[in-house]
Formats: C-alpha cells, structure tokens, sequence
C-alpha cells in the first residue's frame, strides 16, 4: 500500500516536478505479466525515476547496504527501500549472484515487473559498462521478454557523491522487447548467456548513447580506486597552514 502512496502522493509527483522527465517508449512495456526491465545505471535517482513514470509496480534488486544501516536511521531507511519496492541482495561472497537470481526469479514467478542493472553497480563517469551474465539467467529460466531502458540525463542531475540533484532534464527511454525463447533451456551454456547479455548491453547503448566500455564497472572502479591510493601514497597532501 505505501508503494502506491510513495509513487501517486510523496515522491512520484515531486520527483516529476523536479526533474520534468520526458518518456518516450512506454509502450513497450507490457501492461500485464513478467517481465524484466534492464537499464543503464548513473544515478541513486534512477533506483526512483523509473518507477515513478511506470504504471506498474516494479521491483529492484537493490545493495543490501541499503537495508543494514544502524539505529533508527537505518531502519527507517530500510523500512523506505523495502516500501519502494527493493529487494536487497548481498553482493559479497561466492552465493551473491546466485541469491540475486533467486530473488529475481520470486518477483518474475508472481508475473511482476523486475528492474535490474545489468552493470552491476553504477557507473562512476557517465559510461556503459560490461554487462554481468544474471539477467540473461533470470530471462532464460522464466522465459520473459527483456525491456532495455535507457536513463539520460540522471548522470548530470545526480552525479556519485552528490546528496541533492541539480535541476537538468532528464529522458527516460523504453525499447522494444527482446524475446529470447529461441534460447529456451540454454541458461547453463556460458556462450549463450554471454550472448544474451550483449544483445541486452547494446540494446541499452543504442537507446542511450552512451561511451561504451567493454569491462567490468566494478573492476574499473576497484583499480581507479588503488591508482588514486597509490598517488596519494606516493605524494601525500600536504597539510594547510
């Protein structure tokens, strides 16, 4: 009940009065039955964007660090993400995408909407990246069609690290399904799943226009990350009189 009071009364319309999203495609996503909607991920706002302009309720797979802070502000958050329709998922440890299938399996089994950022992660300068094989599984065992979404423009409205978004237009684009019965019982054939998800990957990138970067988000980050450690070891900042 909250989800709807959170879309239709709380942050639905301040969201839509903020960032004046122009939606193109909504027709592509099927007014009934499972289905997966696979987009691009730039923002912490597309987790609420999307939703928002959608008729339906859609379910994310979202951190499980959302879910586990501490003292009341964590619950509070907790009890937020879990009333805006995310499933949190533990993305530590060997089970982690095999826990997110799970999870995303339940949601398609009740003939729902699942949101899902193949990347993995956000991208942490405005680029597409490599997509990770747990969507094609997710499609494949259910036998849903695959939405690809596009969201532009979140990037700069939100960019990481950034608490309240500026003001910059944003386009949220929805492209035709994709339909991957022809795979029917393949979901254990890596070449397969790669294909899939590069199908999906570039579906995305034709919708959006992004730079695309054939490599791991996630792995992208970790070695920027010891790059700048490395500098800052190498020339430490000097501190301020």
């Amino acid at each position: 009940m909250f989800y709807y009071v959170l879309k239709y009364v709380l942050l639905g319309p301040l969201l839509r009065l903020v960032f004046r999203p122009r939606i193109e495609g909504l027709e592509h996503v099927p007014s009934s039955g499972a289905a997966i909607v696979a987009g691009n991920h730039l923002s912490f706002s597309d987790h609420f964007l999307m939703p928002a302009v959608l008729k339906r309720r859609i379910t994310f797979l979202a951190k499980a660090e959302y879910f586990t802070g501490p003292g009341i502000k964590g619950r509070l958050t907790a009890h937020f993400f879990r009333s805006a329709g995310q499933i949190p998922v533990d993305r530590s440890g060997k089970e982690a995408g095999q826990a997110a299938i799970r999870e995303g399996l339940g949601v398609l089994s009740k003939d729902e909407l699942l949101g899902i950022y193949p990347e993995g992660t956000r991208s942490h300068d405005g680029r597409l990246y490599k997509g990770k094989v747990g969507v094609a599984v997710m499609a494949l065992k259910a036998g849903v069609p695959v939405i690809p979404c596009a969201m532009i423009g979140t990037f700069e409205a939100q960019p990481p690290g950034k608490v309240i978004p500026n003001i910059h237009p944003v386009v949220i684009r929805f492209g035709k399904p994709l339909d991957f019965s022809r795979y029917a019982g393949m979901e254990n054939e890596k070449a397969i799943l790669r294909a899939v998800t590069d199908e999906i990957m570039y579906a995305i990138l034709s919708l959006s226009e992004q730079e695309y970067v054939d490599e791991y988000a996630a792995v992208v980050k970790a070695q920027q990350a010891e790059e700048n450690a490395a500098k800052e070891r190498r020339f430490p900042r000097m501190p301020l009189s």
